[in-house]
Parts: structure tokens; C-alpha cells; sequence
């Protein structure tokens, strides 16, 4: 198939050593790429129980099909391998221009072996490959790391890199690339930590070959003004997802203090109209369509974004409400290398755990000041940072709190609060890496489009499974989240294009499904079983207060039930498992 460069570069971190293979095309056509074909080449090479901080951890770039394309939204890198937060599958999406660079090195995926003897780097332009010296860019900030290599090489060159928390190898460690863009969940950084590897400068010069060019760009300019794109997706440009934050406002679903309860009076005083005032400029990723980078300045405080995620966790779910906290807790967090989800998430936990004197972690809500400090210590693993560097999970093991512990498998929970949405609680229990918001994004369907009703379990198997299917073959492709209209057929056109082989809709779905169940497979490998599809006990004991959910509480009957409908219709057992039948399929 075209669109491919069907070419793998595979780096042996510990013998120094480059080399490259065909890409498994068989594999290809069956998983398409980035997410789906990172996952399917983890699933075979990887031994089952490694530790996911050892040199036997591999860790993929991973490329679609459409990347280096003129399809829009189509510029995002996989990033995938076995997490050491969770000890799932893991894989993230990261925005920039990284993905196309490599793509036009001529590669379409970079696997990573091994660890290096020393900290070091790694330089990549087309066929030349060096293992250079990272003496003094390690325990840097990303953001001056970053700044140091571009001024050796120049802006043609895209850089992903870590901060201080992957060298540390916190497992809340992101990677991160463009200064700005992370794959933030699950301690990639801290993959990519333990194998002594502070960036990758990567620059191509080639190109992407598809059949029939000048027809399949006519088509896909044709696409973009029948699916309105930018028509339907304003709001991304002119704010972001701080869009967001009154949506989930609005619908009952913007978690305050630590998910004890939800909707803020305050929240007009951080909100995306607020943070605008100070925007200094704008940019988006490759092949975008859309931009929805926003960067900021207030004061001495510099920051793209922050994200809806970002400005819930620093905001009401901290009890904050100064918009210039939540920008420097941002932009922190960035420098150093850090998921503001499961950071942030572990500051507010600790923050309640001091209100309710069962353990005294020196922080209290609205506390910014310490928030940020803890910030650092976490990445560096200093004072009680080193505590907090264990996360939710652990923490709440160690010292109570467990039922105000919010996370799954040991991933901690993304901005949106399940009992105003009660699917995102499934989707929350069954994602494949643990508390995630873009496996299955509920509140889509119940909330906002408010086409099924929020406050049952009726129908939230299939729907969860819908959504889920869908994003898999997105997110395989690398296709941006906020192309929103996006759907199976308008994909399988789109594929067509790009590799000369006709795709259907039925076809994406087949994938779709195949992606949710190899994840599921690697998983059930390591012992994930349905006693690991969780939701906190705070779901099920404590009702909210405010907003369009007061009252709201999920039945843990309810959960349950949820939960084996999602099973069912995806043919697993009782136990959340695949029958050696289904396996065989794949």
C-alpha cells in the first residue's frame, strides 16, 4: 500500500546500533498505524512481565498512513509501550511537527531498544543516525533542553524530549516535543527515561508518495468544505478547549475539590475569556486545520495553553481560582516533564488528605503557591515530592484515603466527574491504559449532545464501545481529536486515498474492534482481569450537591451492570476476559 514509507528504523540504545527493516504490512493492513500498529508490534515483541523500567521495554514513534499528507488534523505521533504507572499497554498521541519529520526522514515508525550507558541523544535526518552526548542538557528543563538543541540545528528540526520527572523516571513523566505538545499519560517520560534518552532531533527531507496526487489532494480540499471543518470547530480556534470549561460547567461535570463535588461559582474568573486577555499568539501542528494553540503571557509566566484538563486540576478541583496560578502550574509542570493530570491529581488528593487529618502532606486546598512547589519536588523526586512521585494509587495504600482515591489501574482521573455523566465511569473502568478520557468520551453523548440520558446504566455498554471503536481507528490513522465530525466512511475515504487499497466503513470498524481487543489481549497477559476495571468507592457512597446532578450517585450494581454489558459486546466473558476464540481472530 502507499502512504507508507514501509520502512522501520530500529535503534539499539545499548550496542549504539541503527538499523532498518520493512514494516510489517500484513500487520498494517490490519491495524493501520500509530495506535493500532504500535500496540500490535508491542503485543508481539514484548515479553510478557517486564519491568516497564528496564532496558527489555521498548518504546515506538509510531506513524499513520495519512501523515506528511495534506489531510487535515492528520499531524499527530503515537507514542506507545508498556507503562511503568500502570503496567498496561500504553499508548498517547502527541501533537508538533515531530511525526511528519519523521515520516519524511523516510521512516514510519522509530522503535527504541535498550538503554544507553550514559545520558544521551539521539539525531536523526533521513538515513543519518548518531548517538550523541546529552552531558549538558541532563537534568535540564525540557523547555531549555529543547531551546539549547534547536540552537545548534536550527528550527528545521523537530525535538522530543524530557524534563527532569522522565530522568527520575517518575512514572507521572511525559514526553514532550514543540516545547508545548506532550504525550502525557501513563510515564512514557519515564520510559524514555530509563534508557538514558533526554531527546530526538529528527528533520527529513522526502516526501509521501499516494496514488493519483492531484486527484486525492482535489478530494480531500473537496472534504474539508463539505464537512465544515472550520465552520464546526471555531471555538477550538478562538479558545482551545478552555471552550471546555464552560461546557462541563454548564452540564454538571467540572469536578471541584478533588471530584467531592462538582460546577464552580468561580469559574468565570479563570475562564477562557479571562486567560485571553493575554494571548500573545497562535499556532498548530502539522497538517492542521484547526489551531488551537494558544500562547499566553502573564507577567513572567509564558505558557501554550492551558488545557481544559490542565485549568480543572489547577482550578476547582484545587480549590483555586487565579488564572495566573493555573498558567504557572501549567507551565511548570511542561518545563519539567510532567502529566498535569496525574500531578495534579496526586497534589489534590494529598490536599484532601490534610483537610481530613488522615495524613498531614503540608498542602491544603487553594494552596497554589505549595501546589507549584510540589510541582518540582515531584519531578525531582526532593523532600516530599518523593512521596508524592508514587501516586494516587500507592499513596492511598499507604496511608488511607483510598475511597476518595481517584484513579483506575493506577492512572489517575482525567477532568470529568462520572456522576454527572455515568458512562464516562465505564469508560474510565475499561480503558486499556487506565483512567482515560480519549478512549471513550461519554459526556459527549450525554451531556453535551444529550442523546442518551446521563443518570442510567441502560444502553452504556454499546455506547462506550461505539465511541471507543471510533477513536481506534482515529487515533490509529492519527487523526486529531477535534475533527469532530469525522466519521467511519469519511476514514475509509480518506484511506483509500492515501494507500490505492479500497476501504468501507465496515472495514475501519472491523479495525476499531481489533485495536480495543489486542490492547485488551496485551492486558490480559500481564493479569488484568474485570477486577481491575474499577471506579472509586467515592462514585458509589458520596452524592453531588450542585449543579444538573445533585443527588446523583452511581449504584454500584449499576457500575457493574455497565460493565458487563460492555463485555458482552465485545464477546468477552463475565470476567472481562477473551475467550481463546476471539483471541484467535485477531
Amino acid at each position: 500500500m502507499l502512504g507508507y514509507q514501509n520502512n522501520i528504523l530500529r535503534i539499539n540504545l545499548t550496542k549504539k546500533e541503527a538499523k532498518t527493516e520493512p514494516l510489517r504490512m500484513d500487520w498494517a493492513e490490519k491495524y493501520i498505524g500509530s495506535k493500532g500498529l504500535s500496540i500490535k508490534y508491542l503485543y508481539e515483541e514484548l515479553k510478557p512481565g517486564i519491568d516497564p523500567l528496564s532496558p527489555e521495554n521498548k518504546l515506538i514513534f509510531m506513524t499513520g498512513p495519512l501523515t506528511g499528507t495534506s489531510v487535515p488534523c492528520s499531524g499527530k505521533l503515537a507514542i506507545a509501550g508498556k507503562s511503568p504507572a500502570t503496567g498496561t499497554i500504553c499508548d498517547c498521541s502527541i501533537g508538533g511537527h515531530s511525526a511528519l519529520k519523521i515520516k519524511y526522514a523516510g521512516y514510519d515508525a522509530v522503535i527504541l531498544e535498550g538503554k544507553l550507558d550514559k545520558p544521551g541523544y539521539l539525531f536523526i535526518e533521513n538515513d543519518k543516525i548518531t548517538f550523541e552526548d546529552a552531558a549538558e542538557l541532563w537534568g535540564k528543563g525540557s523547555h531549555e533542553a529543547e531551546a539549547m538543541l534547536i540552537d545548534k540545528y536550527g528550527h528545521d528540526y523537530s525535538v522530543i524530549s524530557i524534563g527532569p520527572a522522565g530522568e527520575t523516571l517518575c512514572t507521572m513523566a511525559c514526553i514532550n516535543s514543540d516545547y508545548y505538545r506532550q504525550a502525557g499519560r501513563g510515564g512514557m517520560g519515564a520510559v524514555m527515561g530509563s534508557k538514558n534518552l533526554k531527546a530526538v532531533v529528527v528533520n527529513g527531507t522526502g516526501g509521501v508518495k499516494i496514488p493519483n496526487i492531484k486527484e486525492a489532494v482535489k478530494r480531500i480540499a473537496e472534504i474539508e468544505k463539505e464537512d465544515t471543518l472550520q465552520e464546526d470547530n471555531t471555538f477550538v480556534y478562538d479558545g482551545g478547549t478552555t471552550a471546555f470549561l464552560e461546557a462541563c460547567q454548564d452540564g454538571g461535570i467540572l469536578p471541584k475539590l478533588n471530584f467531592s463535588d462538582t460546577t464552580d461559582e468561580d469559574w468565570t474568573k479563570y475562564n477562557g475569556e479571562v486567560l485571553l486577555e493575554s494571548l500573545e499568539g497562535k499556532r498548530g501542528c502539522g497538517s492542521c486545520g484547526l489551531g488551537c494553540g494558544n500562547f499566553l503571557k502573564m507577567g513572567d509566566v509564558v505558557c501554550e495553553g492551558p488545557e481544559y484538563e490542565s485549568i480543572s486540576v489547577a482550578g476547582p478541583n484545587a480549590g483555586n481560582s487565579d488564572p495566573v496560578a493555573i498558567v504557572k502550574a501549567n507551565q511548570v509542570a511542561d518545563d519539567m516533564g510532567l502529566d498535569t493530570i496525574s500531578a495534579g491529581d496526586t497534589i489534590i488528593w494529598a490536599m484532601e488528605m490534610t483537610e481530613k487529618g488522615i495524613h498531614d502532606f503540608g498542602v491544603r486546598f487553594g494552596e497554589m503557591d505549595k501546589y507549584i512547589e510540589y510541582l518540582k519536588l515531584i519531578a525531582r523526586k526532593e523532600g516530599i515530592g518523593a512521596e508524592l512521585a508514587l501516586g494516587v494509587k500507592k499513596l492511598s495504600e499507604k496511608y488511607g484515603g483510598t475511597d476518595f482515591a481517584m484513579q483506575v489501574k493506577g492512572l489517575e482521573y482525567p477532568q470529568y466527574e462520572p456522576r454527572g455523566s455515568w458512562g464516562m465511569s465505564l469508560a474510565y473502568a475499561v480503558s486499556d491504559r487506565g483512567a482515560c478520557h480519549m478512549r471513550a468520551y461519554a459526556p459527549n453523548e450525554e451531556v453535551f449532545a444529550a442523546s442518551i440520558p446521563p443518570y442510567t446504566p441502560e444502553g452504556k455498554g454499546e455506547m462506550v464501545f461505539n465511541l471507543a471503536q471510533w477513536n481506534a481507528v482515529k487515533f490509529s490513522l492519527c487523526i486529531c481529536d477535534f475533527w469532530g465530525t469525522l466519521n467511519m466512511e469519511l476514514m475509509a475515504e480518506l484511506m483509500t486515498l492515501a494507500t490505492g487499497k479500497e476501504w468501507t466503513a465496515a472495514d475501519m470498524a472491523e479495525v476499531g474492534t481489533r485495536v480495543i481487543n489486542i490492547a485488551r489481549a496485551f492486558n490480559q497477559r500481564e493479569g488484568f482481569t474485570a477486577k481491575d476495571d474499577t471506579a472509586p468507592k467515592r462514585l458509589f457512597n458520596e452524592a453531588l450537591k450542585n449543579g444538573p446532578g445533585a443527588g446523583q450517585k452511581i449504584p454500584e450494581e449499576a457500575f457493574e451492570d455497565m460493565k458487563q454489558q460492555y463485555y458482552k459486546v465485545l464477546g468477552w466473558d463475565e470476567n472481562g476476559m477473551l475467550p481463546e476464540s476471539l483471541l484467535a481472530t485477531l
